[in-house]
């Protein structure tokens, strides 16, 4: 008996980090397929916040692991901080702790 290989799809979330040169700013959020977010965000004709700062760059893409539910944790954690030395600290790659020390960022996936 074959067993199909979509039985073996695991989801995997991740957190973003878009930059916006516009208006000097940085937006987290989490998602299982980052390129189609940023599109969303520089593209949507919903009136949002990202849509106020257009356009927007991906900065960083961070795993989180098979669970949305880690990945909104982590999401909301660091917008909670409300800290932009915090997002420029995790893009430079430094040593993360507490919650944060699970993220890996994905490589291939830089500014």
């Amino acid at each position: 008996m074959k067993i199909s290989p979509l039985l073996y799809f695991i989801p995997m979330y991740y957190i973003y980090i878009l930059y916006s040169s516009t208006s000097d700013l940085y937006y987290t959020g989490s998602t299982e397929d980052f390129f189609k977010r940023l599109s969303e965000h520089n593209e949507s004709d919903n009136d949002t916040f990202t849509s106020k700062h257009r356009p927007w760059v991906l900065k960083g893409v961070f795993e989180c692991g098979p669970e949305r539910k880690n990945a909104m944790l982590i999401e909301r954690f660091i917008k909670k901080q409300k800290s932009r030395s915090l997002i420029e600290y995790i893009l430079r790659g430094e040593q993360l702790t507490g919650i944060l020390a699970q993220l890996v960022r994905v490589p291939h996936v830089r500014d």
